[in-house]
């Protein structure tokens, strides 16, 4: 019974965690790696294939080997995270503490992104990494 528990806890994760991809106030990385930990302890078969996924498999490996987050991510999360933050604060909100708690947020997640060291280019198919730089 536990079994199923974490299939359907790492599912839930899991869908949240693509989501994530695409709003930039929904994290994707702690989603990514609960669906990880949740198919290694009810699927294996599971887990393989989340592994072996072109990129969300990448995603986690390069996260769990080298604690970095590819510099192409980075922008991409950044600029979205700032357009989406600046088009609702600035276009639907005429509150100004809840224009200052979206900036706030924003900055918070911007500084939380940067903290990660960039990730070098992919030198293989596998995912392993040619050079890693220091964001910091």
């Amino acid at each position: 019974m536990h079994k199923i528990i974490f299939v359907i806890v790492g599912t839930v994760s899991l869908f949240l965690g693509v989501l994530g991809i695409f709003l930039p106030i929904l994290p994707t990385t702690p989603f990514l790696l609960l669906t990880a930990f949740c198919y290694m302890r009810g699927s294996r078969t599971l887990y393989d294939k989340l592994m072996r996924h072109e990129h969300l498999g990448a995603y986690i490996r390069n996260f769990q080997e080298h604690k970095a987050i590819p510099l192409r991510v980075k922008i991409i999360s950044i600029t979205v995270l700032w357009l989406t933050i600046i088009c609702s604060a600035f276009f639907y909100l005429e509150n100004i503490w809840l224009r200052i708690l979206l900036i706030a947020i924003a900055i918070g997640v911007t500084i939380h992104i940067l903290s990660y060291r960039t990730l070098g280019k992919p030198s293989s198919e596998n995912g392993d990494t040619a050079g890693k730089k220091n964001a910091k």
